[in-house]
């Protein structure tokens, strides 16, 4: 149920511009105390959230980065170069920080521009694996865009919960939610479960198992399951920003098919 092709080069561009401009905006309105405070991924405050995302596009520029830094939270080899990167700006106040992410989204941008249609389509490593160079911008919308709202709900400034990178974003967590139902669960023939969403990002999907996997539906009377939260919840689950047991979520029918569903949520590494 994941998007098979990527937006146009033209549309990931304009959807760049649109989420790295959001959060140069937000960061202008940040005091010192707010440029300080812990984010939902451990370890980093907003601070280290520009911090991160400078150096995922300093390195797409081709910049060499700094070594890279074992934390209890980094996960594996990628998880330790991001965390040099964030070691690399903590000494610096946060309009520093953002001075500088300013400079290097303008030099990506270019970059960007600058490319031709075969460039685009080069086959190369995205963090889900093998992709084209548009896949891989696709899922930096995403990535940075997630980081936009882990900065907002750190600072309490809530906003960007709709438009074109809003609805690229959260298509990228909806559409997982076939595969967490046939793969991840597996429950039996038959078996029928709806989401809803409410606002912020509200949104409804369904699906019935057949034949082992997990067909998309419309929403029926009394599914086996139906799991109600808002799409901000929804969001948070699937980045793994907050753990199943502590999200609020509703369930109406078979609970313990719905508390397998969310606890298998997160799609990111």
């Amino acid at each position: 149920m994941m998007r098979s092709m990527p937006p146009a080069p033209e549309t990931l561009i304009d959807n760049l511009a649109e989420v790295w401009s959001s959060l140069a905006s937000l960061g202008d309105t940040l005091t010192a105390a707010e440029w300080a405070a812990p984010t939902e991924c451990p370890g980093w405050t907003v601070k280290d959230q520009y911090a991160h995302m400078i150096g995922t596009e300093s390195a797409l520029l081709g910049e060499h980065g700094p070594e890279p830094v074992p934390a209890p939270h980094a996960k594996n080899p990628m998880g330790e170069l991001n965390e040099g990167w964030v070691a690399r700006w903590r000494p610096h106040a946060g309009p520093e920080v953002l001075a500088a992410f300013r400079d290097v989204t303008d030099r990506r941008l270019a970059a960007l521009r600058a490319m031709t249609p075969e460039d685009w389509a080069a086959s190369i490593p995205t963090p889900v694996g093998p992709g084209t160079y548009a896949s891989f911008m696709e899922i930096r919308v995403f990535d940075c865009w997630v980081h936009e709202q882990d900065v907002r709900r750190a600072v309490g400034k809530p906003g960007h919960l709709d438009g074109p990178v809003a609805e690229l974003a959260m298509a990228r967590v909806t559409g997982s939610f076939g595969f967490v139902v046939g793969k991840r669960v597996g429950p039996p023939d038959g078996s029928s479960v709806e989401v809803a969403l409410g606002a912020p990002l509200a949104h409804t999907m369904a699906v019935v198992m057949e034949g082992g996997r997990a067909q998309p539906s419309a929403p029926r009377e009394g599914p086996t399951v139906r799991i109600r939260t808002d799409g901000e919840t929804w969001l948070r689950l699937g980045t793994g920003r907050v753990d199943a047991s502590a999200a609020e979520v509703a369930y109406d029918g078979d609970r313990s098919l719905g508390v397998a569903v969310v606890e298998q949520l997160t799609i990111t590494p």
